[in-house]
């Protein structure tokens, strides 16, 4: 007998996405008796929940479950309460998986049990130019950052997280569920739970996703700003740093902060502290140049490098003022609000 799996969908209005998502999870090469499917939808006022019912009615294996609190970590959690299956996967409802995702994920983690979980490699898709330059700038290394699944296409190598991520059902019963204070980094936190607690996490590029890049440079600074926000809270929580990657964009943003200030204290010295950025500007460029297919994208280029790595800085910046030295519970709103 083939383990039974769950696919849980956390969604709120992707009327545009939602059904190539269910279609690549029902063309998969996994046999449609052994999967049920959730999709917890945080109470969508588009088409959406419309279409989801569609399948439902189709594929009795298909339910549609309400998020009345409307953030991941909730529709994550009431997935798994309301499963019967053996294994678990989390599937955004912007992502297309590959047919063997679920097949090649079972084997891994049956045959390796010391993995926690295994994710594949993202391709990404992209509705006009700004979201093909933000794609192409989202998986390289110089955008965010070495030893990032984001930037793994060609090995099985160990990570410190994954999206799309396949668990053992069993692994909730042992380290808990994901953590709803959360409104983002709820996979990162849950996948540091997941290797303090002695697992693996595997990045392989024999399963693959596709998903739909942000479209404005408004919402990805939105949203980078909030992943470097809510990763102070997982710090706090944890009382560790849990990567050392994510402390470049705050040394970057602090420098920047420095060197304005230090542009009418210490005048003399300019020269000697414009290097630094002299340095990121030859870099930024060398990079841009290298993804870009001409002059025009790599101004967009320039420009998605440098808001990936001041957004995620400032981002973290607030949350060290409010998390560590404020010592608040609450959060400011406006990193409650999903950037989509």
């Amino acid at each position: 007998m083939k383990p039974k799996i769950c696919i849980i969908i956390p969604c709120r209005n992707e009327e545009k996405y939602i059904a190539n998502c269910l279609e690549s999870i029902l063309n998969c090469d996994y046999p449609n008796e052994h999967i049920e499917i959730k999709v917890v939808d945080g109470m969508s006022d588009d088409n959406t929940r419309a279409i989801i019912q569609s399948y439902s009615d189709r594929y009795g294996f298909i339910e549609l479950i309400d998020n009345i609190k409307q953030k991941t970590p909730f529709a994550f959690n009431l997935g798994i309460k309301n499963s019967s299956s053996d294994y678990v996967i989390f599937v955004g409802a912007r992502f297309e998986i590959s047919a063997n995702y679920i097949s090649y994920s079972i084997q891994k983690l049956k045959e390796d049990k010391s993995l926690g979980c295994i994710g594949g490699a993202i391709y990404n898709n992209y509705e006009n130019e700004i979201s093909e330059t933000i794609s192409k700038a989202m998986n390289s290394s110089f955008g965010v950052g070495m030893g990032n699944f984001r930037t793994n296409f060609k090995d099985e190598i160990y990570v410190d997280t994954v999206s799309c991520a396949v668990y053992r059902m069993s692994i909730f019963d042992e380290i808990g569920l994901f953590d709803e204070q959360l409104t983002r980094n709820q996979d990162d936190e849950f996948n540091y739970r997941v290797t303090k607690a002695g697992y693996k996490i595997l990045s392989s590029y024999k399963i693959s996703y596709k998903y739909m890049v942000r479209a404005s440079f408004s919402k990805l600074f939105k949203q980078y700003y909030q992943y470097g926000y809510w990763k102070v809270f997982v710090n706090k929580k944890h009382k560790t740093i849990t990567t050392i990657r994510q402390l470049v964009p705050l040394f970057f943003v602090s420098y920047l902060i420095f060197l304005f200030i230090g542009i009418f204290i210490f005048s003399n010295y300019l020269y000697l502290m414009l290097l630094p950025l002299i340095f990121y500007m030859i870099l930024i460029t060398y990079f841009s140049n290298k993804l870009s297919k001409n002059f025009k994208e790599m101004i967009n280029m320039v420009k998605t490098f440098f808001i990936l790595h001041t957004s995620y800085g400032l981002g973290y910046l607030e949350g060290i003022v409010n998390f560590i030295l404020l010592r608040r519970e609450n959060v400011n709103k406006k990193n409650e609000t999903l950037s989509r």
